[in-house]
């Protein structure tokens, strides 16, 4: 990809969270194919045969009056993309016993070796919320469970679940880019339990899980509550993160409504992660 010419978008974002996060889900959406965020907001690139004038005009929070956005945009000198992603994506390594590494990395001796190839999508394990879902996971018994991983990314939390003994293991995310990744990560960690599928909480009409993962956001987690609370087992687990500690208070309360009970709360640079049972 030496020789594609790229169209760079930086974004200056306030408050930067959740407004980052939501700027590169509407982007994502409108064609843009990768993201470097900062500590003011975000930079998008997206190909020249991609890009229009009016590339911007159906990204909804640049209206909205909840957030502060600036840009600006130019035209990106040729890039090895592909150099410039390996240089830049670093392995992770979450308690000595799981390592997320891309597949140029060198083989690790920890427990779980999982190699994910991200692409565009989310969950490498950089952040803060993938990274106390693993954490979660390694915390609690998978083995012969039923599993959902809602908002799957790039499937680095169904993989590990299968990992860790789950014998069913549902994927979705509504992202195009997302599903398609997931695919080639299952396959890339030689997984034979995990379906993948695109969609939202609509698809899980009539189906039931031992446990279910959803990082997401905070406000796509308070809509699908009910929905978890319905597919969940008695006695299951719901793992929940994509929010700020300041927000615990009224995801609890949500959960509350739905008979889920808190059990552990996992906290990582303001970011936090709770783990209910039904």
């Amino acid at each position: 990809m030496a020789d594609t010419i790229y169209i760079g978008y930086d974004f200056k974002v306030s408050p930067l969270q959740p407004g980052t996060e939501i700027l590169i889900a509407e982007l994502g959406y409108a064609g843009f194919e990768s993201f470097v965020e900062n500590e003011t907001g975000v930079t998008a690139y997206i190909q020249k045969g991609d890009w229009d004038a009016f590339i911007l005009d159906n990204i909804q929070i640049l209206n909205s009056d909840e957030f502060e956005i600036t840009y600006q945009f130019n035209e990106i000198e040729q890039t090895n993309w592909n150099a410039e992603w390996e240089n830049n994506f670093k392995p992770i390594d979450v308690d000595s016993l799981v390592t997320v590494r891309a597949p140029f990395h060198k083989k690790p001796n920890t427990k779980f070796d999982l190699v994910i190839e991200p692409k565009m999508s989310f969950g490498t394990g950089h952040h803060e919320t993938t990274y106390m879902m693993i954490q979660h996971i390694l915390k609690n018994d998978f083995k012969n469970k039923s599993v959902l991983d809602m908002g799957c990314g790039t499937g680095v939390l169904a993989i590990l679940a299968e990992k860790c003994g789950a014998y069913k293991v549902d994927a979705i995310d509504i992202d195009n880019w997302c599903y398609l990744n997931s695919l080639e990560n299952v396959e890339r960690n030689d997984c034979h339990h995990i379906s993948v599928y695109e969609g939202d909480a609509t698809l899980l009409e009539g189906k039931s899980y031992d446990i279910i993962i959803a990082n997401i956001n905070r406000n796509i987690l308070l809509l699908d509550i009910p929905t978890y609370a319905k597919c969940l087992k008695a006695n299951g687990m719901l793992f929940l993160s994509g929010f700020y500690n300041e927000d615990v208070s009224i995801i609890n309360s949500k959960c509350k409504d739905f008979n889920l009970t808190l059990k552990d709360q996992l906290e990582r640079n303001n970011w936090a992660s709770l783990m209910l049972k039904k």
